[in-house]
């Protein structure tokens, strides 16, 4: 039987923590979540009567003698955004394992995902890895790869492939650790990136249609891309680039009873959904009723 701490939170980590529990030859040793009672995990954990600590911080001399006092044989790291201190790490008799959402060495850091679309990369994945002092740089265990279609947004290709994907192959991973066939294999430096946060972004109409079509896409749900119409801070979402048909100038908005869209050169971007700073996100056409724009405003 191999004992399993997991460090997680949210739907990903209690989608994780549910399969493991499934597990023969496995047991759920401890579960440590971020300091919030309202998380996924934690409930799961509490409605499952697992060993759960709500930890503000992992580095606290606290956090640290909870974990070892369980004596794990595997650590799992899943959906983690607190540091993991080395005492943690190193700790567990098989070692530790995480979860991160591409291709590494590509795009290390912690928003992966939406850098990814924003770059314009036409496939993406997960990585599986061994977890050492650097950041994101332990050697590689696992590495599945994923399309990034025309129309992902940051929030379909979550949901609908990386994270599937991701619970699947941690489950796998763990039975090659069991069956001791778990390989170990060094990140490749010379491919590696890095990108820090995604933070909201502003819209800069001068560049191509496909630039702009992938940052609103990258920022889709979070953290937002937005532009300025009569002097508001306007968040677009749920677009889509097509060919300017309708002969739309650049960067005026057009709209109809079933369409609001943007001018970019020969190309017409089509707005879903749209929101006003700190207002809740409602369909375009609405936001154009609510807001009394006009045909042929300006954006930016």
């Amino acid at each position: 039987m191999i004992r399993i701490s997991i460090i997680g939170q949210s739907g990903f980590g209690k989608s994780v923590t549910k399969e493991i529990k499934k597990m023969e030859g496995a047991e759920i040793a401890s579960i440590f979540t971020p300091d919030n009672k309202k998380d996924e995990l934690y409930k799961f954990a509490m409605e499952n009567n697992l060993n759960v600590h709500n930890t503000s911080r992992l580095r606290d001399k606290e956090s640290i003698e909870n974990f070892k006092k369980y004596q794990v044989d595997l650590l799992v790291m899943a959906y983690v955004t607190d540091i993991v201190p080395l005492e943690i790490i190193n700790n567990p008799k098989l070692g530790t394992i995480q979860y991160h959402p591409s291709l590494l060495p590509l795009h290390r850091g912690p928003s992966s995902i939406n850098w990814a679309i924003i770059n314009g990369d036409k496939k993406t994945g997960i990585t599986i890895f061994w977890p050492d002092e650097g950041l994101d740089t332990g050697p590689i265990l696992i590495q599945k790869e994923v399309i990034i279609d025309d129309d992902d947004t940051t929030g379909s290709l979550y949901f609908n492939k990386l994270y599937p994907i991701g619970v699947e192959t941690i489950i796998e991973s763990i039975n090659l650790i069991i069956l001791k066939k778990a390989p170990k294999i060094n990140q490749n430096e010379s491919d590696s990136t890095y990108e820090t946060w995604c933070s909201q972004k502003e819209i800069k109409w001068d560049e191509s249609a496909e630039n702009i079509y992938n940052l609103i896409r990258g920022c889709d749900p979070q953290p937002g891309a937005w532009t300025l119409i009569n002097s508001k801070k306007v968040f677009l979402y749920d677009c889509k680039l097509q060919k300017n048909n309708l002969k739309i100038n650049n960067r005026e908005l057009f709209f109809s009873e079933k369409e609001v869209s943007i001018g970019i050169n020969d190309k017409k971007l089509i707005i879903g959904r749209m929101k006003t700073e700190k207002e809740k996100k409602i369909s375009s056409i609405e936001w154009i009723k609510n807001n009394e724009i006009n045909l042929m405003t300006k954006v930016g």
